[in-house]
């Protein structure tokens, strides 16, 4: 695939090739004219490499050809949201820029995982039962309805918030979370989340004699545009209901 535009600053040309698709994906920028800077083509570079998930950006400069990995090694930045009534411990891949900005979970105004708690937790007769816009609503949405939140991963290489591009994982210790909360089932958004959990995690509690059941659920992010939210809620419904998250929620420890 092949793509060819002018640079803001220039009359140069700039041919972008992708060659590859999904993880494997490249696109390499080639300028018509060599005095194109290394600096301009970057941008360009980086604004092409943000339209593929996982790519590498690249230009040939005068003849030699300079590679830029768009991943960054980030760290989790923020711990698990629990206490001593959760029951349900719900693990995303790794918070997204905005959400490692705000320092919580499924931050991004256009992820659908709060407006799908909100349908699925909130009581109808309780008007003030809200999931809200804040951190501070949210995290008490979750203690209310006994939800913990964590992710699986504690550091990675990422670009941006994609997962498909998530390479050098390190797994965050579930182990005394769930020795300390009475959790009885284990979600997982999306799919990179699951396959991490069964790889990274799921072995090491084995080991250690915790065997608490995992269900994958689809992903809320702004991505999964192929999931409309009626379609959101309703698999989370069906998987919750399955499991019996919905009247776990419900439940008070000391009623159990």
């Amino acid at each position: 695939m092949k793509t060819t535009f002018t640079p803001y600053d220039s009359d140069d040309v700039l041919t972008a090739t992708v060659n590859g698709s999904g993880d494997e994906s490249k696109i390499t920028l080639s300028a018509q004219d060599s005095s194109n800077t290394g600096a301009r083509i970057m941008r360009f570079a980086t604004d092409l490499a943000a339209r593929w998930k996982g790519a590498k950006a690249g230009a040939v400069i005068g003849g030699e050809r300079t590679m830029w990995d768009m991943s960054e090694h980030v760290e989790h930045g923020f711990g698990p949201v629990w206490d001593s009534e959760s029951r349900i411990l719900v693990l995303g891949s790794m918070p997204s820029p905005k959400s490692r900005k705000a320092a919580f979970y499924y931050m991004h105004p256009q992820n659908r995982f709060w407006p799908v708690m909100q349908a699925l937790f909130a009581d109808p007769a309780d008007p003030s039962d809200v999931t809200g816009d804040s951190l501070q609503s949210r995290r008490a949405f979750a203690m209310r309805h006994h939800i913990a939140l964590w992710d699986v991963i504690a550091s990675c290489d990422i670009t941006g918030a994609s997962d498909a591009s998530i390479r050098n994982a390190t797994p965050n210790d579930l182990t005394p979370l769930l020795r300390d909360a009475p959790i009885a089932r284990i979600f997982t958004t999306g799919a990179k989340s699951a396959q991490l959990y069964r790889r990274l995690i799921e072995p090491r509690l084995a080991a250690t004699g915790i065997t608490i059941g995992m269900t994958p659920l689809p992903s809320t992010s702004p991505a999964n545009a192929s999931m409309r939210l009626p379609a959101l809620i309703e698999a989370y419904r069906l998987a919750f209901q399955s499991a019996g998250a919905l009247e776990m929620a419900d439940e008070t420890v000391t009623g159990l």
